[in-house]
């Protein structure tokens, strides 16, 4: 699709706000450098997450983003933000620092963003396990493990723990083709989500 030069400095300056908005620039600054701690120590920094929803929530609660916000914007989008993700982690399929870093993007998007971001963070996460495992080589022992993986989500709210798990399916270490950082995954979701966003995509 050809863009006018007209229409390209408007796409620039609608991302120049995103950034510079403190919201939406702050959340990406926190997500960047999650993903970067996430990618060289496989750990989310709990200070990191902790100061990034007392912003958010402050924020949000000062400055609300939609009409007749309040308090309750920011925390539903936190407890959104838990939810969506705490059945992987009691499976042992994510860690505890995936879900409290959704838990933080829901201080600054409230219920609907989180959602919308961690279905972003979701599908980026498939594509990036897919490419992760193929480039070390783990590609058909992923492929063998997907239809027990698929089988043992669908089931796991119906299943027993084996090894002392409580109330749910225990996911192996060895159940994955490669450990893959994914808070890298949620925060490209995350801050793709916003700038498709931003330019009216969705």
């Amino acid at each position: 699709m050809n863009m006018s030069p007209q229409e390209f400095d408007a796409m620039l300056e609608l991302l120049a706000r995103l950034v510079l908005d403190a919201r939406t620039g702050g959340l990406m600054l926190v997500l960047a450098i999650a993903a970067v701690c996430d990618y060289r120590t496989h750990r989310i920094p709990n200070p990191l997450v902790l100061c990034g929803a007392l912003f958010g929530g402050v924020y949000t609660t000062l400055v609300p983003p939609v009409v007749h916000g309040t308090v309750l914007f920011p925390l539903s989008g936190l407890l959104v933000g838990l939810l969506l993700f705490l059945p992987l982690y009691l499976m042992r399929a994510m860690g505890a620092g995936d879900v409290k870093l959704l838990a933080m993007i829901g201080t600054f998007l409230g219920p609907a963003g989180t959602f919308h971001a961690a279905l972003a963070a979701a599908i980026v996460g498939g594509v990036l396990s897919v490419a992760w495992a193929l480039a070390r080589g783990q590609g058909l022992r992923m492929l063998q493990n997907l239809p027990g993986f698929l089988q043992g989500a669908l089931l796991g709210a119906a299943l027993t723990s084996s090894a002392g798990a409580p109330g749910g399916l225990r996911i192996s270490p060895q159940a994955t083709a490669a450990k893959l950082p994914f808070g890298v995954a949620i925060a490209l979701g995350t801050i793709g989500y916003l700038i498709f966003h931003q330019l009216g995509f969705l």
